[in-house]
């Protein structure tokens, strides 16, 4: 069985996503959110505990569970979503799997990134990152997870 340890390693950074979070009064800057896709979390699950050793369900409405195999034993973590904005039903079960990752260690370190308020362009009625400062910060994301995991 692998180190579950594993799982709480980095992800590259050209695989973190952005998100708007909070922005300033006049919307011209917003603090980016850094997530991660589930194909990535699927991803780090098949190459540290193998793709036979770990499953998820979703037991009702919101809710995933994720179980990996620890000796002769499934044991199980699990967390939920709300529907999101688009593609209401895959997102929650997208975002409910992704939480129940977290609880596995997977991605969690994102949660101790700093904050940083970053220029937004406007799409629509909302607001996003443009190509280039999504750019900037996956560049400053890779200078922090060095920092942060040498630490560690």
């Amino acid at each position: 069985m692998s180190n579950l340890k594993e799982l709480k390693r980095a992800i590259p950074a050209n695989k973190i996503h952005w998100r708007v979070g909070a922005t300033n009064g006049d919307k011209t800057s917003g603090i980016a959110l850094a997530y991660i896709d589930a194909r990535d979390v699927m991803e780090v699950l098949d190459d540290v505990v193998g793709a036979e050793k770990w499953q998820c369900r979703y037991p009702f409405a919101g809710c995933c569970e994720i179980g990996i195999k620890v000796s002769d034993e499934w044991v199980w973590k699990s967390n939920g979503a709300g529907e999101t904005n688009v593609e209401k039903e895959k997102g929650q079960f997208s975002d409910a799997f992704k939480r129940a990752a977290v609880l596995w260690g997977i991605g969690q370190y994102l949660y101790d990134l700093p904050n940083s308020w970053m220029p937004l362009t406007a799409r629509g009625r909302s607001y996003v990152f443009s190509k280039e400062v999504q750019k900037d910060l996956t560049a400053r994301l890779d200078v922090w997870q060095t920092k942060y995991f040498e630490g560690k």
